[in-house]
């Protein structure tokens, strides 16, 4: 169990990393070039980048990290150790409700809003610098919970046996 354990560890840290990478490229630079656009070609952007974004390899490692950090929580919770069950548990929740709960409840509902949304509507501008505002917002939140899942995840090492 111990080895499944760490095995779990391991992969949810890896899915944490990756994910946080892929959030922070958006919110330090993706977000800001498309904003630097015509709102119509930052639109169409969006809705482009919105449509790849589900393949196989995002969502599964999205996907897949919410999976093994419950998976890690579990066995955790089996076989508890203080203080490594607690940072998997935080590393958990940070990812879990932080990251892909956020995700499903902020990020995508805009994201829907924007498919929806022609780009050469009256309203778009608007709209589009409104979601731009929100949904860098929430990215950020994201970004910092699955950096948060990670730093947790790899603390609870240091409490494996060697």
């Amino acid at each position: 169990m111990e080895r499944t354990l760490l095995i779990i560890t391991l992969l949810s840290i890896t899915g944490s990393a990756l994910i946080a990478g892929a959030f922070f490229a958006f919110s330090t630079f993706v977000m800001r070039a498309l904003a630097e656009l015509p709102a119509r070609d930052g639109i169409a952007a969006m809705q482009s980048i919105n449509v790849v974004v589900i393949n196989p390899f995002f969502i599964g490692v999205f996907i897949a990290t919410a999976i093994v950090s419950a998976v890690a929580t579990g066995i955790a919770f089996m076989r508890w150790e203080p203080t490594r069950s607690i940072e998997i548990l935080i590393g958990a929740v940070a990812y879990i409700i932080g990251t892909f709960g956020l995700t499903i409840r902020c990020n995508v509902p805009l994201n829907d809003r924007l498919a929806r949304l022609e780009p050469a509507d009256g309203e778009a501008e608007t709209i589009w610098r409104d979601y731009l505002k929100r949904w860098v917002f929430w990215n950020h939140v994201r970004t910092i919970n699955a950096t948060v899942a990670m730093l947790f995840f790899t603390l609870s090492l240091t409490k494996f046996p060697h």
